[in-house]
C-alpha cells in the first residue's frame, strides 16, 4: 500500500474519519494499532510476527530495567533486547551477505566449502523498526526515559502506520508522551499537513518516478553510453533517491500531522549543504542523529583525541552504510561518507582557509554524486566502471540522454532553491482560505496531469 496509490486515500480516509468521530483516547490509540497492523499486513502478514515479538520483547525488557536497580542485570537486560533485535535484523537482511564473505575467506585460503545461502524475503522497514525499538530500549538503560507500563502504547510506539516501513526513525522520549494526551482538531494545521502532503506527492509519483526510467537505463548497461550520459544519469539518480525518500517523509510527517502526531524533520536541504558535515545534518536527520547518539557517542566519540575520532566516525559510516543494503557497494558508500567527514573535521581543525558558499555547496554536491553511483550500482564493477569513465571522461559508448534531462534538473534545482530562499511553504500555507485551497487544488491538478504511470515502490522499502 503506497502513499501515492488511491487504496491509501481511501484506507486513510477511513482510519481519519472513524479516529476523529471516537472521543475515548484508548480507542483511538487501539484503532490506530489495528490500522497500523492491516497497513503493514498489506505487503506481508507473516512478518507481522516478528513485529509483536520485538514489541513484546522491549516492552518487557524495559520493564525490568526499570525495576532492577543493579547495573549489570540491567546490561544483561538491554543485551536481550540487542540480541534479539539484531538477530532478527542479522538473520533476514545480512544472512547471506556474512556466509558469501566467509566462503569467500576460506576460499582465499584454499578451503573449499558448500554454498549455504537461503531464499530470504527482506521484511519491509525492518531496519527502521528495528532502530526504533532499540532507541526505546537504549533511553531507559541509560536513564533517560522511564518505562511504558502500558502495552498498547509501546505497540502503537512501534507499529505506527505512516512511518512503519520508511521512517523517519521515531525515537520513544519523543512519541510515547505524545500517546498520552487526547488529540483535539483545532490543534491540527490542516493546510499545512495537506500542502506538505501535496509537495511529498508530486516528489515521489512526478519528479522522482517520471526520471527513475533514465536511470534505470544507465545503471543497466553504462558501457553504452557516453560521459555525458553517465554524468546526466549520476545527476538524475540524486534528483530521484531526494525526491523518493523526502518525498515519502513528507507524506508520513503530513499524515500523522492529520491524527495529531508530531514526526521528526528528516530532510532539510540537504544539496545546499556547503560541506559533507552539514549534508549529514540534513540528510536523514533522524538517521544520522541515531547514529551519532547511539553509535558515535558510544564508541567514545571525539572524547579521546582526533585519530580515535576519525577512527569512531569510519566505523559509525561504515555501520551506516550495511544497515542500507547487505552489499559491499553499500559499505563503500559508507566509506566514503566516513572518509569525507574526517576530511572535513582533519580541515576545519588544521586550517581557517574558507571557502565561498556556492564553491562549498558544487563541491560537496559532486561528491555527494559520486558515492550515489555506489549506492545505486548492482556491483562493485559496474560502480568503478561508472567512476571511471565520470572521473576520466573515457567512456566510448555511443548513447545519449536527451539534452532535455539537464533544463528538466536544472529547472527541479533552481526551484528547490527559490522554494528555500524565498521559504515559499510558509507563503503559500499563509494564504487566506479561499486562496490556499484554490491553490491547493490546482497544484494537485498538475500532480495528476505529471503522474508517471504506473506505481514504483519507494527507494527505501528495501532497507
Amino acid at each position: 500500500m503506497l502513499f501515492v496509490e488511491p487504496l491509501f486515500f481511501l484506507f486513510f480516509a477511513i482510519v481519519f474519519a472513524i479516529y476523529w468521530a471516537v472521543q475515548s483516547l484508548v480507542l483511538r490509540k487501539s484503532l490506530l494499532l489495528v490500522a497500523s497492523y492491516i497497513f503493514y499486513a498489506a505487503w506481508d502478514w507473516r512478518f507481522l510476527s516478528l513485529i509483536l515479538i520485538s514489541t513484546a520483547v522491549d516492552y518487557f525488557v524495559a520493564l525490568r530495567m526499570q525495576k532492577t536497580p543493579s547495573l549489570g542485570r540491567r546490561k544483561a537486560w538491554l543485551m536481550a533486547s540487542l540480541i534479539v533485535n539484531l538477530g532478527m535484523l542479522g538473520f533476514f537482511k545480512y544472512f547471506n551477505f556474512f556466509t558469501e564473505g566467509a566462503e569467500d575467506l576460506l576460499a582465499l585460503f584454499g578451503a573449499t566449502v558448500n554454498q549455504t545461502t537461503l531464499s530470504i524475503v527482506l521484511p519491509v522497514g525492518i531496519s527502521f523498526y528495528t532502530f526504533q525499538t532499540l532507541s526505546y530500549s537504549i533511553d531507559v538503560y541509560r536513564g533517560k526515559l522511564k518505562a511504558e507500563k502500558n502495552p498498547l502504547d509501546v505497540a502503537l510506539f512501534v507499529a505506527f502506520f505512516p512511518q512503519l516501513v520508511a521512517g523517519p526513525i521515531v525515537r520513544a522520549i519523543d512519541f510515547l508522551p505524545q500517546l498520552h494526551v487526547r488529540k483535539h482538531w483545532h490543534d491540527i494545521a490542516f493546510k499545512a499537513c495537506f500542502l506538505l502532503f501535496a509537495i511529498g506527492f508530486f516528489k515521489k509519483a512526478c519528479v522522482s518516478d517520471n526520471i527513475a526510467y533514465y536511470v534505470d537505463l544507465i545503471f543497466e548497461n553504462p558501457d553504452g553510453y557516453t560521459s555525458l550520459a553517465l554524468a546526466t544519469g549520476t545527476f538524475l539518480y540524486a534528483i530521484q533517491i531526494y525526491c523518493d525518500f523526502s518525498g515519502y517523509t513528507d507524506m508520513a510527517i503530513a499524515s500523522a500531522g492529520l491524527l495529531g502526531f508530531t514526526l521528526p524533520k528528516n530532510f532539510n536541504a540537504p544539496y545546499l549543504a556547503t560541506n559533507i558535515i552539514e549534508f549529514w545534518h540534513r540528510w536523514h536527520i533522524s538517521l544520522s542523529t541515531w547514529l551519532r547518539d547511539y553509535l558515535y557517542i558510544s564508541l567514545g566519540g571525539n572524547r579521546h583525541g582526533e585519530l580515535k575520532r576519525y577512527r569512531n566516525l569510519m566505523i559509525t559510516m561504515l555501520l551506516g552504510g550495511l544497515w542500507h543494503g547487505a552489499a559491499w557497494t553499500f559499505v563503500f558508500w559508507g566509506f566514503l561518507h566516513g572518509t569525507g567527514l574526517s576530511f572535513n573535521h582533519m580541515l576545519h581543525k588544521i586550517s581557517t582557509f574558507k571557502i565561498t558558499p556556492v564553491i562549498g555547496i558544487l563541491l560537496t554536491f559532486t561528491f555527494t554524486c559520486l558515492c550515489w553511483i555506489f549506492f545505486r550500482a548492482p556491483d562493485f564493477n559496474t560502480a568503478w566502471q561508472m567512476s571511471e569513465y565520470l572521473l576520466f571522461w573515457s567512456s566510448e559508448g555511443i548513447r545519449h540522454l536527451p539534452f532535455a534531462l539537464w533544463l528538466v534538473g536544472g529547472s527541479l534545482a533552481l526551484l528547490h532553491i527559490i522554494w528555500q530562499w524565498k521559504n515559499l511553504f510558509w507563503a503559500i500555507e499563509s494564504l487566506p482560505p479561499k486562496k490556499f485551497y484554490a491553490v491547493l487544488g490546482g497544484f494537485a491538478a498538475l500532480c495528476m496531469a505529471l503522474q508517471a504511470s504506473g506505481y514504483k515502490p519507494f527507494i527505501y522499502f528495501q532497507f
